[in-house]
């Protein structure tokens, strides 16, 4: 197996080659405004050092932030029909009503509520109002709102009232790009309709990224199939992510902690990806990041789907300082650092300033940070010690002291000591970390629903199945399936013997 791994950070876009399961080469290109151009000069880079000649590419993985800072920057987003089946019940909480305003105004095209949706166990709530539906559609239409979000009340259990709307929207309006919440969320409405309100927002943004990547990867000359990596650390098809934009939301910060369980050997302990930005840290389960199980928002919106639990702190390898008094970040030079930087002939000091000050990294002009003494520069690694500690102590889920995995570009600032550390590990190739997880990334699939009437043996056994059948379905090889997440939850309140069972499966991408 031979893949390509690029993962776009906002400071650096690297990539890397791995071959037989061995790291052959690692490069790095400053992140470029319109993203396209690093991922160019990342793989110019890497052919530059010969190790792709004549030689045949079994997959290029790229993981990116570029849509979540879609969300976050308030840029490149849609406008969006909201199609909610669920009346008379939902009618007091309509869809953005929990949105922030500056968003919503952007987002919002339109908000139209019909009666439809199912109960829990699959009964219809209210019969589906076709007519009202395609109703909707022509105004829809009208107004040239092309994205559409669809959501219904229990459509995972049950999506057969979205997917019979989408039809019927799209015979009116077949422009029309279409968001299912079924295909995103889990069980509660509320959040997982704004997902998939979302995702709508994202459509145009994400056909033209993806546009560009495939673009960016055939003028470079590498022939293999293109694939984006996901919150929970899998890739899917390019296809598939362009459908689906929100699911590499938090893909850059996934990648980096399975390229750390890769690259160091351990499939749990704690990871710290200091970045040129901002530091993530998050702990790793089976190889896999901890998910979050609450709500998780997104540019101030309440979402339930599948996302990492991180921290994010401003603390990076770009990071603003000042030494009087002392202060690192939140504020970060970000891809200006080789422009900024006063050891680069810039005149924000930084902490890589600082760094090349003390000799710890071989950058830049020693001479122009020469001023810089060293109680100064330790004072300055003892702030950044202390706010990863503080990170570090609030993600931990246990009272000892844990192993700590520490990657990316910024890792420098991270000691071999810290509080609540029993080992700090720095591993080969760790500043590459998360275009090496992009580049091992597997194939997942999940099933989060509700069963009654049978036993819990026989709820777990079904719903391992449609996990399966979906990591199949995704591009998946069905004979490297294994399990790395199962839970049941008995439904005490609600009748016929109702267990909620949920299961992540992953496998590795099938042959093509």
């Amino acid at each position: 197996m031979r893949r390509i791994g690029i993962d776009v950070g906002g400071t650096n876009t690297d990539a890397v080659l791995i071959e037989e399961g061995k790291v052959v080469s690692a490069v790095k290109a400053p992140t470029s405004e319109d993203v396209t151009t690093g991922i160019l000069d990342s793989l110019k880079s890497l052919g530059s050092t010969g190790v792709l000649a004549g030689k045949r590419i079994d997959g290029v993985m790229i993981g990116t932030t570029h849509f979540i800072n879609a969300v976050v920057q308030r840029r490149h987003l849609s406008k969006v029909a909201a199609l909610r089946l669920g009346m008379p019940a939902s009618a007091s909480l309509p869809p953005f009503c929990d949105w922030p305003e500056d968003l919503a105004e952007l987002v919002r095209g339109g908000v139209w509520m019909v009666e439809g949706g199912h109960e829990y166990d699959g009964r219809p709530f209210m019969p589906l109002d076709e007519a009202a539906v395609t109703r909707a559609a022509g105004e829809m239409k009208a107004r040239g709102l092309k994205s559409v979000a669809i959501s219904s009340i229990f459509s995972p259990l049950d999506p057969s009232h979205e997917k019979r709307a989408a039809e019927l929207v799209t015979a009116v309006w077949p422009d029309a790009v279409i968001t299912c919440s079924s295909d995103l969320g889990r069980i509660g409405l509320l959040e997982r309709e704004n997902a998939g309100l979302l995702n709508a927002a994202l459509a145009d943004l994400s056909h033209d990224t993806i546009a560009a990547f495939e673009k960016a990867i055939g003028d470079s000359g590498i022939e293999g199939p293109l694939f984006i990596t996901q919150n929970d650390g899998t890739v899917a098809e390019a296809y598939q992510a362009r459908r689906l934009p929100v699911y590499s939301f938090a893909s850059g910060a996934t990648n980096s902690m399975r390229g750390a369980a890769y690259l160091s050997g351990l499939s749990d302990a704690m990871v710290i990806d200091v970045g040129g930005t901002t530091t993530d840290v998050g702990q790793l389960k089976l190889g896999f990041p901890r998910e979050a199980n609450s709500v998780v928002k997104v540019g101030g919106v309440r979402t339930l789907f599948r996302m990492p639990d991180l921290l994010s702190i401003g603390l990076g390898g770009g990071s603003h300082v000042s030494l009087d008094p002392i202060k690192v970040g939140p504020v970060s030079v970000g891809y200006r650092l080789l422009k900024d930087g006063v050891a680069f002939g810039g005149k924000q000091l930084t902490t890589t300033d600082i760094a090349v000050a003390s000799g710890v990294l071989k950058l830049g002009d020693k001479s122009k940070v020469a001023h810089l003494d060293a109680a100064a520069c330790q004072k300055v690694f003892a702030e950044a010690a202390r706010l990863a500690e503080e990170a570090i102590d609030r993600m931990k889920t246990e009272a000892g002291d844990v192993p700590l995995i520490a990657v990316g570009g910024g890792a420098f600032l991270i000691p071999d000591k810290l509080a609540g550390v029993s080992q700090v590990i720095h591993v080969e190739h760790g500043d590459c970390a998360n275009a090496v997880g992009a580049a091992i990334a597997q194939v997942s699939g999940e099933c989060d629903q509700i069963f009654k009437d049978m036993t819990r043996t026989d709820a777990i056994a079904m719903a391992q199945g449609i996990a399966n059948d979906r990591a199949v379905a995704a591009g998946a090889a069905a004979k490297t399936l294994s399990t790395i997440e199962s839970e049941d939850m008995p439904l005490a309140y609600l009748p016929g013997n109702s267990v909620r069972v949920r299961v992540r499966v992953v496998g590795d991408v099938a042959a093509s």
